[in-house]
């Protein structure tokens, strides 16, 4: 930017001359200037005094710093935006991010720097260590020869050829290399058979688990886990969280079994909090029958499905939940509902809890009854094509 001859306070005071009555041709003769620069600064600085230029010289002077750390910032926003797909972790990788915003931004090596997350001497530093080419060849002989050998196995491989580096030597160059044990995907089988399931007519003959989704008014998704009693149709319990493990399961399952009672047999589909090895153990512990659905039939879970349904139907579809509290409130209640005032057509329109005390009420009562209207089936029988074979899974 051009700079001026005069300050703001000659200007003001050669404008204080021209309003005591001194003419625009005398002051532009006896300054030094042109009549054109006169009225520039009448119109800039008439009616100003002495203090007023001197805020305006200070308001002008941190305009041009702020205009200045925008353009800075904007030029870094601009950067920060080459790395935010990039994930920047690492020496070497910290080293590459600061030579890029170098090289394509034209910024100094401090700022490149402080984008990058990165040191200063980090980046200036030069390693002195040894290439270690002949042990970087054997250790990549050796990983393609055993592809299914990760780094400790390698290592005792080396040390058995009289290698005397370290595992933390071994695993470093390891690393650089880019060495890595492919992961299988593991395929996990269900434990159960597929055969029809016939029960008997009494509460706790069989147990259906199923989830069933919903949202909070924020936006953060919730599960809720029904125990279901397929003969009576009662709701045992309605697990509500944001998230629930096989461990969570399995206490929620044993807390059950101490109020209600243990069931002849547990029918779930494939959920991998259903397939954990917390799940098998529980089963193990508590001498339980668990039955697992064919994959992508949920028809043969129906009792469950159905009940599902119905509470997206009547609850879910209907409320919004603002938290957690509210949302176990209200479900709490619902299943309460559901359970003693809820008519069910299966149950020729009585509640489930009614259905239940006439059952306990049929087995008390000392009538011979034929078998064939003790038992009754409740399950579809498997598919045709469906494995009947039981079908462990490893616990490792």
């Amino acid at each position: 930017m051009k700079r001026t001859r005069f300050t703001n306070e000659q200007i003001i005071g050669i404008l204080t001359e021209h309003e005591a009555g001194a003419k625009c041709a005398d002051l532009c003769r006896k300054h030094g200037m042109s009549e054109g620069t006169f009225y520039n600064w009448k119109a800039k600085f008439g009616g100003m005094t002495v203090s007023d230029a001197k805020r305006l010289k200070a308001l002008e002077d941190e305009n041009t710093k702020l205009k200045k750390l925008l353009a800075e910032q904007m030029l870094d926003l601009a950067a920060m935006k080459d790395l935010v797909f990039k994930k920047v972790v690492g020496p070497a990788v910290k080293r590459e991010a600061v030579a890029y915003l170098r090289a394509e931004h034209g910024l100094s090596e401090r700022r490149a720097c402080h984008i990058a997350g990165a040191d200063r001497s980090m980046i200036r530093y030069r390693s002195q260590r040894a290439p270690d080419t002949a042990l970087r060849g054997r250790l990549r002989e050796l990983a393609n020869e055993r592809q299914r050998f990760g780094c400790r196995r390698l290592f005792v491989s080396l040390r058995r050829e009289g290698e005397p580096s370290g595992i933390n030597r071994i695993y470093r160059l390891y690393r650089e290399e880019g060495l890595t044990v492919r992961k299988r995907k593991a395929r996990r089988k269900a434990v159960g058979n597929r055969a029809p399931i016939l029960v008997e007519a009494r509460t706790n003959a069989r147990w259906s688990l199923d989830s069933v989704h919903d949202q909070f008014a924020t936006g953060q998704r919730f599960r809720v886990l029904n125990i279901v009693d397929d003969v009576t149709r009662e709701n045992l319990a309605a697990i509500l969280d944001t998230s629930i493990s096989g461990r969570r399961v399995a206490r929620e399952l044993t807390t059950l079994i101490e109020r209600r009672g243990k069931p002849g047999i547990i029918v779930s589909d494939n959920g991998t909090e259903l397939t954990s090895n917390a799940i098998l153990k529980w089963c193990s512990e508590h001498k339980a029958e668990w039955h697992y659905i064919a994959p992508g039939k949920p028809m043969q879970n129906g009792f469950v499905e159905s009940y599902n349904g119905r509470m997206r139907d009547e609850l879910l579809n209907e409320t919004i939940f603002r938290n957690l509290a509210r949302a176990r409130a209200v479900i709490a209640a619902w299943t309460t509902d559901y359970n003693t005032e809820h008519p069910h057509s299966a149950l020729d329109y009585q509640t489930p809890a009614a259905y239940a005390r006439t059952l306990m009420t049929a087995i008390a009562r000392p009538v011979a009854r034929d078998e064939s209207s003790a038992r009754r089936g409740i399950v579809k029988p498997a598919p045709i094509g469906v494995n009947t074979n039981r079908a462990q899974v490893a616990a490792g």
